[in-house]
């Protein structure tokens, strides 16, 4: 992948000056300015101000807009998208001036990542900047070959999504996927790197919906038993798609975490969105990573608006934090996800939402948006 030069600020100088001094003293020297940015991130989610003095520590990057099968619950059945891949300018401007301060960046999006011709690129760049690089596949394009390459690659976490037990749950919500050969894939897959001995984290994953939630206990008892596996995750559903719309009435004027540490959503064509649902609930864009820097976009009027109105107990005035069904956390949550590294985090969410929906900890740590569902007609 092409470098892009960019004109050197005194940050860019000061990056290079950090590179003489090796890298041990590198390393130290980012470890200092993440825990740094966490800090200020933190301090800012609690005195609920408008402007963040940091920058998130984890993105959601859509590599490319591209995807090879249909799933009735994706946003991207009624947001339709085009078959783009995002350009290294938008990606290295990304990565560049969030390296100081990101821990991981999500390649992942309304695309399927293993489609990028460039994602092993991509990966590869992000740890060159020492960020940790995360995928989420549907496992079609998941053979040996694929799987090796992924395995030799610095890829630290991997989710497979499984949505069902059974042929015909499975192949309903992955149209266009073979159930045998989507887990054969998988399967292969997690016992490939277990006999590598290889460090990715592997976490199965299951949307919870309608029409296989009463698969739970047998897709937990077979992933659980495949060599490699680290997780299995049973995910609620926050998508408007397959449940009521959200309501934001009740949340006791919680501000969404996201405004502040993120995962801040960034489009393969550039267009930056305080997260992930906001562009599928058709909130404006706040920024534009071809026309400016990630510290402009993150401070946008747009992004200061949002953190004043949640700040204010005042969410219900944003149509798409309205509609929203994303769980709110707990303040304490927030603060332990900005106290503890990135990968501690991703490791213990899914313990934390089994303890919460299994009520064996209180639900007010996780808002869960709804408790009711709605049943897609096998028939669609």
């Amino acid at each position: 992948m092409p470098r892009i030069r960019v004109g050197m600020g005194a940050d860019t100088a000061r990056k290079s000056a950090c590179a003489t001094d090796g890298g041990g003293q590198k390393s130290a020297t980012i470890r200092e300015m993440r825990w740094g940015n966490r800090a200020k991130v933190l301090w800012s989610y609690l005195r609920r101000a408008s402007r963040v003095p940091g920058l998130p520590v984890e993105y959601i990057v859509e590599t490319t807009a591209k995807c090879n099968i249909y799933c009735p619950m994706c946003p991207r059945e009624t947001h339709k998208q085009p078959k783009e891949d995002m350009s290294d300018q938008v990606f290295q401007r990304l990565v560049d001036g969030a390296s100081d301060t990101a821990e991981h960046m999500m390649l992942i999006g309304l695309g399927e990542p293993l489609l990028d011709p460039k994602i092993f690129d991509r990966i590869a760049y992000c740890e060159q900047h020492g960020v940790s690089s995360l995928l989420s596949t549907n496992g079609t394009l998941l053979d040996e070959k694929m799987a090796g390459r992924l395995l030799a690659s610095p890829l630290a976490h991997i989710t497979l999504s499984f949505d069902g037990a059974s042929k015909e749950t499975f192949e309903h919500y992955r149209k266009g996927a073979r159930f045998e050969r989507v887990r054969e894939n998988f399967t292969r897959f997690a016992r490939m790197k277990h006999a590598k001995g290889s460090k990715l984290q592997i976490v199965v994953q299951m949307v919870r919906m309608p029409g296989n939630a009463q698969e739970v206990d047998e897709f937990r008892n077979y992933w659980s038993g495949i060599e490699g596996v680290d997780q299995v995750r049973v995910k609620e559903d926050e998508t408007n798609l397959v449940q009521p719309e959200g309501n934001r009435s009740s949340s006791g004027g919680r501000p969404c975490h996201y405004l502040w540490r993120g995962a801040l959503y960034v489009k393969h064509d550039g267009r930056v969105y305080p997260c992930c649902q906001s562009y599928m609930l058709d909130g404006a864009p706040i920024g534009d990573l071809r026309e400016q820097s990630l510290p402009e976009v993150f401070n946008s009027k747009e992004m200061m608006r949002l953190r004043s109105l949640h700040g204010a107990g005042r969410a219900g005035e944003i149509d798409m934090c309205v509609r929203c069904c994303t769980a709110i956390p707990h303040p304490v949550l927030v603060a332990g996800s900005l106290l503890l590294h990135g990968k501690w985090v991703r490791r213990a969410l899914p313990l934390i939402e089994r303890l919460v929906y299994g009520r064996k900890l209180p639900k007010a740590l996780l808002k869960p948006p709804r408790t009711e569902l709605v049943q897609i007609s096998k028939s669609e």
